[in-house]
């Protein structure tokens, strides 16, 4: 099948190594693992047949990537914008029914699942009728479009006991089991901070999205797609860059920060909001009227460790992700990961000692290296390592175990509970900017507090 879209990560990656490559003394390539269990066909009444909920950017990337997975099959799809039906039909290769009503998909017995990709404020309405409804759901990040929506989402989860899984795919990623594995056989000691950056520097990162040539408010469903929001007048930018304003996303936070929280959340085993957040930022460069941070450094506290997380769309940077502790350090980037050791200790005499007088200096550099020169052939080499893999927004094998969950209702990792502690970050984050307040998260209360 003829692919209709290139993600902005499959784009840079044409033009980019790994980072950070140049520090590894030897690189070891990543065999992912398998991803069909069998070879075999999947049969009929085996087959998961699901509907889809916004075909959008998101949702043209999740349905060109399931449809490939054997034993899936997509037999709707639902979109406010006309264009998008007939997208969906391309994608497909056959004629299916689509609608602008998501319910007509959640009425129709055949549908075993929803793959969900609209805008934030419209996620937790979908969502929640969708469980309520007898659908497991995959639903793109962020999961929730406030900390509110996240609680009724996960309520609504737990009462119907159906397979969730939250689109953010660092989880499956084979570089982010691989950090995993570094990390719990104990290779940086005792971890002390965690930092996490990504930056961008160009219009389309910046969600300056061209609409749709031909979208009018004859083939959208304009006060649909408004929803909960207030109400404004037909705007064909707004529809398509809503990520640029709360109402309807999450910013910089939502729509980046929350992988970076995601996979330090896998990386780490960490399943719980954090402790506080203090935020800063601003509009500093793409000045288009929109009301979200294109500058948005944030200092979060996960179990009493310190967590600096520095997103801009004024500058592209790599995409980093360091965990750093008492014997080296961790460092995950797009397309690998590398260990790199630290001994933790005094590899010299103190300098501290060249303000003591010669005859006290002398005897402690003699002692000290009585104490610990090595000896002669077994002096220490640590080596920094680097593991190469695919990128680590591993979308077919987080697809592909979504499906499978709902054959086998096994329940998922990245399930509605994980989502909602990653998104929580994201709405703290954005609170504390909001508010220009440090802010934490009250679990008695379920709300962000200042």
């Amino acid at each position: 099948m003829k692919r209709l879209h290139f993600s902005r990560r499959e784009f840079l990656q044409t033009t980019a190594g790994v980072a950070g490559s140049s520090m590894a003394g030897k690189i070891i390539p990543l065999d992912a693992p398998p991803l069909f269990a069998s070879a075999n066909p999947v049969a009929p009444s085996d087959r998961v047949r699901f509907g889809i909920v916004g075909v959008g950017m998101e949702g043209t990337s999740l349905l060109s990537t399931a449809i490939q997975l054997p034993g899936v099959e997509c037999v709707a799809a639902c979109d406010l914008y006309d264009g998008r039906h007939e997208l969906a039909r391309e994608i497909v290769g056959k004629p299916i029914p689509t609608t602008r009503r998501y319910k007509e998909l959640l009425n129709n017995k055949d549908i075993d699942a929803i793959v969900m990709a609209v805008p934030d404020h419209w996620h937790k309405q979908i969502f929640v009728d969708a469980v309520t409804a007898g659908k497991d759901v995959y639903c793109e990040k962020p999961m929730s479009h406030s900390a509110a929506d996240g609680v009724a989402m996960v309520e609504a989860a737990k009462k119907t006991d159906r397979i969730t899984q939250i689109g953010a795919q660092r989880t499956s990623s084979v570089l982010c089991a691989k950090a995993k594995e570094l990390y719990d056989s104990g290779a940086i000691g005792e971890l002390s901070l965690v930092e996490m950056t990504l930056g961008r520097n160009d219009p389309t990162g910046a969600w300056e999205y061209p609409p749709p040539p031909d979208l009018s408010p004859e083939n959208v469903d304009w006060d649909t797609w408004l929803g909960t929001a207030p109400k404004k007048p037909f705007d064909p930018y707004l529809f398509a860059r809503w990520r640029c304003w709360k109402e309807y996303g999450t910013g910089l936070a939502g729509d980046l920060m929350v992988h970076l929280i995601s996979g330090m959340q896998f990386v780490l085993g960490i399943n719980e909001a954090p402790k506080k957040a203090s935020a800063f930022g601003g509009i500093y460069r793409w000045k288009d009227g929109r009301n979200t941070p294109d500058v948005h450094p944030v200092l979060f506290e996960y179990k009493n460790v310190p967590m600096y997380m520095r997103l801009t769309l004024g500058t592209e940077t790599s995409e980093i992700t360091r965990f750093m502790g008492s014997k080296g350090i961790i460092e995950l980037n797009e397309f690998g990961v590398t260990h790199i050791p630290q001994a933790g200790v005094d590899l010299a005499p103190s300098y501290y000692a060249n303000a003591l007088p010669a005859r006290l200096k002398n005897a402690y550099f003699t002692k000290w290296h009585e104490e610990h020169d090595p000896k002669p052939g077994q002096e220490p080499a640590p080596e920094s390592v680097s593991y190469k893999g695919d990128d680590y927004d591993d979308l077919r094998p987080h697809m592909w175990k979504f499906f499978e969950a709902v054959r086998s209702r096994k329940p998922l990792l990245q399930d509605v509970v994980f989502g909602h502690h990653a998104a929580l970050a994201c709405h703290m984050a954005n609170e504390s900017y909001y508010r220009n307040s440090p802010v934490h998260w009250d679990e008695s209360s379920q709300t962000i507090k200042s």
